[in-house]
């Protein structure tokens, strides 16, 4: 039973393999009158576009995730506070972030298949 439902979780939530050393397209981002950086997240079966987010450390970031294809496990979304949170069907849905002072934050699907980084660079 056991090896029968890890064989549906990884059929459910597959993942393509990157190439290494790609990087990410810029994140399509603007900035609030507040100094609220917003990050459009595109949700879908490659997973979290773009997956990787530089920020100044201490930055305050409003990440915008829409989810455009139906899959269980891209369906929700464990926040870099741990919170868990659903992405409803093309539905944007913000989540306040601070860029850490150092290193990095991440955020992920459901069942950890796909991640995103939030990476603190100080010329970021």
């Amino acid at each position: 039973m056991r090896a029968l439902v890890i064989v549906i979780a990884l059929f459910a939530c597959k993942k393509e393999q990157k190439p290494a050393g790609r990087s990410a397209p810029p994140p399509a981002a603007s900035v609030s009158a507040d100094g609220v950086r917003k990050v459009d997240i595109a949700v879908n079966e490659k997973g979290y576009t773009p997956d990787r987010i530089v920020g100044k450390p201490g930055e305050k970031l409003s990440l915008v995730f829409k989810r455009t294809v139906e899959s269980d496990c891209i369906a929700k979304l464990k926040a870099p506070d741990g919170k868990v949170v659903d992405l409803p069907m093309n539905t944007p849905v913000e989540i306040a972030v601070t860029v850490p002072q150092q290193g990095e934050l991440a955020f992920a699907c459901g069942m950890d298949m796909f991640k995103g980084t939030i990476i603190a660079q100080p010329n970021g």
